[in-house]
């Protein structure tokens, strides 16, 4: 092999090394609590394992008392919240709100992050949405996979769990979304409705995915799976 050769492919090989994504080495926090109906320390043992596979450094902390310091917050590059029907003081509001619009990236999937506090418009103004109804309760629907970066190699599926209806913010980017059928509410038959979506919130990135009242639908749907975990990484970089 020619020295050009072989220097263009070091210098090939050292480009694809940075720019494929990993969580590795990536500061995480993952705060986890609220209503128990969604599983929350089942999600977080779950995601934890993940974490531990991938060679994260992360904190695992039950409750909202994780963001009671913002200067503590600042030191990841990534927050995991399972947090449903809970309340922020308005300390913790702040703390949070002004860490992601620093630069720290929050994550998370169903009610854990899009039904976590219902009082908090800021919240929900960085989030991108909040969750409003599952007609029907658990139904079986299919979701449809959109082109992204994030969605490379996943196929659409389906699934059944709570098919969340949402008001969401039109700035987001959605990468899933699902069709309601009429079938529990005529009156929002066709509607299309996202399912996962990234956004920004000042510098730092947001994810969401609504799968995962159980979270066992993420052992048991590898896409799904998939598309959290991408969702991740992604916010992690």
């Amino acid at each position: 092999m020619s020295r050009f050769f072989f220097c263009f492919f070091i210098i090939s090989l050292n480009c694809f090394s940075q720019t494929k994504s990993t969580i590795s080495a990536k500061n995480v926090l993952l705060v986890w609590g609220g209503w128990e109906g969604h599983q929350p320390e089942l999600f977080s043992q779950i995601v934890t394992e993940w974490l531990e596979e991938e060679d994260a450094n992360f904190q695992v902390i039950e409750g909202l008392g994780a963001y009671d310091d913002l200067e503590k917050l600042m030191e990841y590059d990534l927050i995991i919240q399972s947090v449903t029907q809970s309340e922020l003081s308005k300390d913790q509001e702040f703390n949070l709100i002004e860490a992601v619009k620093s630069g720290v990236s929050i994550a998370g999937s169903h009610g854990g992050l899009v039904d976590a506090f219902r009082k908090s418009t800021n919240y929900q103004f960085m989030i991108g949405g909040q969750w409003v109804a599952h007609p029907g309760g658990l139904v079986t629907f299919d979701i449809e996979i959109l082109e992204d970066e994030l969605t490379a190699g996943i196929e659409d599926f389906t699934i059944k769990t709570e098919q969340y209806y949402m008001h969401f913010d039109p700035n987001i980017e959605i990468i899933a979304q699902t069709r309601f059928s009429g079938e529990h509410s005529e009156w929002i038959e066709s509607v299309v409705m996202p399912v996962a979506w990234k956004k920004s919130y000042g510098k730092g990135k947001v994810f969401f995915i609504s799968v995962g009242h159980d979270p066992n639908e993420f052992i048991n749907h590898p896409q799904a799976w998939k598309l959290l975990t991408n969702g991740f990484t992604w916010a992690s970089n």
